[in-house]
């Protein structure tokens, strides 16, 4: 029998979902219509969903897991908890404006389709930036790639050191981008 996920330590839930990176795949973007459809279902209509993280960027190599940034006004946030934790989301992380979930983690280890949702106050959103910034500059991309290829196996059961050595390069570029496109673009 095995344990629940919230029974688990840290450490047996990092070496139940291990640091795993493979080639881009074109389902991903699949994924993320058919969940942002599945989404839409259920959310207000007053969010803005978008697919962010390293399976939104073509051709460089990401954790098979789909990043949805979800923006909503924050007093709409508790009412969105709620609608998403009836709709098969768990809630990670929380504080006074951001909540943290994903779907796809189990028991046995990873589903065949495992989402990271953001939920964010509009406006709070360096992730587009980051996104678009690797999307226009392919050689910065592929940086980003080879590093999170550098760090995969030493972190494969670390994710918060694997996280915490891409923090200066995420911040880098996301500001370089925000200084390029202006804080107004997604305002």
């Amino acid at each position: 029998m095995h344990k629940s996920l919230s029974e688990m330590t840290l450490q047996e839930l990092w070496e139940l979902f291990p640091i795993q990176l493979t080639e881009h795949k074109e389902c991903w973007k699949d994924w993320y219509l058919e969940e942002q459809t599945f989404l839409l279902s259920f959310l207000p209509k007053t969010v803005r969903i978008y697919h962010i993280g390293s399976t939104a960027i073509q051709g460089i190599w990401a954790k098979p897991i789909v990043d949805i940034l979800v923006e909503a006004p924050i007093k709409d946030h508790k009412a969105i908890k709620n609608l998403l934790l009836q709709n098969q989301y768990v809630c990670m992380a929380q504080n006074e404006t951001r909540i943290d979930f994903n779907r796809g983690y189990t028991p046995d280890g990873f589903a065949e389709r495992v989402f990271h949702l953001h939920l964010r106050e509009f406006g709070d959103s360096d992730e587009l930036y980051f996104r678009d910034y690797l999307k226009q500059n392919p050689a910065i991309a592929k940086a980003y790639e080879q590093l999170k290829l550098s760090l995969w196996k030493p972190f494969k059961h670390d994710r918060d050191g694997y996280t915490e050595r891409k923090t200066e390069f995420v911040r880098k570029y996301t500001q370089k981008a925000i200084e390029q496109y202006g804080k107004e673009r997604y305002s």
